[in-house]
C-alpha cells in the first residue's frame, strides 16, 4: 500500500510542476511578473518554486516537492498566509482564476484577495 501510496504522491507533484510552469508562462505572456523554477527529473523525484507579483509589493510563493506543498502569500516582505497541502492547492486555484479575470470564489480565510492589486504588473524583487 505504501508504494503505491509513495507513486501517488509523485504523480500529483509532477502534475502541479507541469501546471505551475504553464500558469508562468500564461502570467508572462498577459505581462505580469510571475517565474517558475523547476528541479529533479521526475524519477527521483521533482519540485518546482512559482512566485507571481500580485501588485505593488504583493507577491505569492506556491513550493512544490517530494517533501510538501506550501503557499505563501506576502504584502511589503510581511508573510500574511502560509497554508499547505491541499489548502495550498485551493488557494493556487482560487488565485489562478483570478488572474485569468474569471470569477473569484471566496478567499481563504486570513488570505488577502488579490484582484484589487492586479491592476499593473510590477518586476519580481530578485
Amino acid at each position: 500500500m505504501f508504494p503505491r501510496l509513495a507513486e501517488q504522491y509523485r504523480s500529483v507533484v509532477q502534475d502541479l510542476v507541469m501546471s505551475l510552469k504553464a500558469l508562468a508562462t500564461s502570467l508572462q505572456s498577459r505581462g505580469m511578473a510571475a517565474t517558475c523554477y523547476s528541479c529533479g527529473d521526475g524519477r527521483d523525484g521533482q519540485g518546482a518554486s512559482f512566485v507571481a507579483n500580485l501588485g505593488t509589493n504583493h507577491m505569492v510563493r506556491f513550493l512544490v516537492s517530494d517533501f510538501g506543498i506550501s503557499w505563501v502569500e506576502s504584502r511589503n516582505g510581511h508573510e500574511l498566509v502560509k497554508l499547505e497541502g491541499a489548502e495550498a492547492i485551493q488557494e493556487l486555484q482560487r488565485v489562478a482564476q483570478v488572474l485569468h479575470s474569471g470569477p473569484a470564489p471566496e478567499p481563504a480565510s486570513g488570505s488577502v484577495d488579490p484582484s484589487a492589486d492586479i491592476a499593473a504588473p510590477n518586476s519580481l524583487p530578485t
